[in-house]
């Protein structure tokens, strides 16, 4: 009797549409519907970014805790955490000091700030907590940091010797770092930052230039973001002799790196690679026939950390197909054909926009499991590289 097939599906978020448990499951949904016997083993994943914890929930389980902080304009929020094995918490900066708790049209990378994810920090250390997971995708922020390390008892001093207010805008103010009254936690910790880019902090491929616009920043904004924090970069190198400012990764979420490295101690890790090693995907893989993985848009971008690759990358190892769904595709997706992705479903087909393809994303979904199922699981099935729903 031939083996019924064994699929994981591991897919991200399709960011403000439908989260990566869901998506998985309802292309799980289609596939059985051609194949009720298959076995299907639902990985959720993410890449630093907002998805994080729930992906780590759903592989390890663990317990979640509620903390009402300053949200990145400074509006309360009920953020949370995940903790894992009574020493270990893991945290979203997005949950905090996201780009989404901010609606489109009141974004401000001069005042948006960390803080509250400095807030939930050092709730964390308060409970005892010294093993800490941060994922530090999805900011509304472009402040280096200092609002959470100004939660965490730093102080930002102007000539005056007087605070500077948070936020990116202000960073130029600053003449003095003041670490006396950092939380004494800190310096026990073990901090671990999941971080999905290699941008550094400054210049026309850093934080404020690339990041920037999608904040709310104007190419007026962002020039001043950069030059603010090119000054926070050499107060940091005055105040800890680490150079910041070109350190790969230092610009990822405004710049927050460049105060968890030299400041809290910090040691970054790919956010895709965490992740895929904290939830033990490689024990699924061996048994498997196919994976499928996925994300909301896939383009050129895609190969520098994003989940689907990352998944394809493991998935090799073991010599499995790759299949991956994706809403849609942009500028340069052939490149995920080189890292190890052999077939792209696209959800969105050309006669739809971008909105009407979202309201229907589970049907489609569920159409793309049929698809694959027909395509790559059923005897006779067809193995071609194309960007075309086949179900269209």
């Amino acid at each position: 009797m031939k083996k019924a097939p064994d699929i994981v599906i591991a897919m991200d978020s399709f960011k403000g549409c439908i989260d990566s448990l869901d998506a998985a499951g309802t292309v799980s949904e289609g596939i059985l519907s051609v194949l009720p016997d298959a076995a299907i083993h639902i990985l959720p994943v993410a890449d630093g970014g907002e998805g994080t914890m729930a992906a780590i929930a759903h592989g390890l389980g663990g317990s979640w805790i509620s903390h009402l902080v300053s949200g990145p304009d400074g509006e309360p929020v009920n953020a949370r955490y995940l903790t894992v094995g009574g020493d270990t918490a893991i945290l979203e900066l997005a949950a905090s000091s996201g780009l989404t708790l901010v609606e489109p049209g009141k974004r401000n990378p001069l005042t948006a700030t960390t803080f509250g994810t400095g807030e939930l920090l050092l709730d964390a250390l308060e409970r005892g907590f010294r093993s800490i997971f941060l994922g530090v995708g999805g900011s509304a922020t472009n402040d280096g940091g200092t609002g959470m390390m100004t939660a965490l008892g730093a102080r930002f001093l102007d000539e005056d010797g007087q605070p500077v207010p948070c936020g990116g805008g202000f960073l130029g103010r600053i003449v003095r770092i003041d670490l006396t009254g950092l939380h004494p936690g800190i310096a026990e910790m073990a901090l671990t930052v999941a971080c999905d880019v290699t941008n550094s902090l400054c210049g026309e491929t850093g934080a404020s230039f690339v990041f920037g616009p999608q904040k709310g920043a104007t190419p007026e904004m962002s020039a001043l973001l950069d030059r603010n924090l090119r000054h926070y970069a050499d107060l940091v190198f005055r105040e800890t002799g680490m150079d910041v400012a070109s350190m790969p990764g230092s610009g990822a979420a405004g710049g927050v790196n460049a105060s968890l490295v030299p400041l809290c101690g910090a040691v970054l890790k790919p956010g895709i690679s965490w992740v895929l090693e904290a939830i033990g995907i490689r024990d699924f893989l061996r048994r498997a026939d196919l994976v499928i993985t996925g994300e909301g848009r896939m383009d050129g971008q895609s190969v520098f950390g994003k989940a689907p690759v990352g998944v394809a990358a493991i998935a090799k190892e073991q010599g499995l197909p790759v299949v991956a769904i994706v809403g849609d595709t942009g500028p340069g997706f052939e490149a995920v054909y080189r890292h190890g992705i052999d077939r792209i479903f696209r959800l969105r087909r050309d006669d739809m926009t971008a909105a009407e393809s979202m309201g229907q994303v589970r049907r489609l979904l569920a159409d793309a499991g049929i698809a694959v199922a027909r395509e790559w699981l059923v005897p006779g099935g067809k193995d071609v590289h194309d960007t075309e729903n086949p179900t269209q």
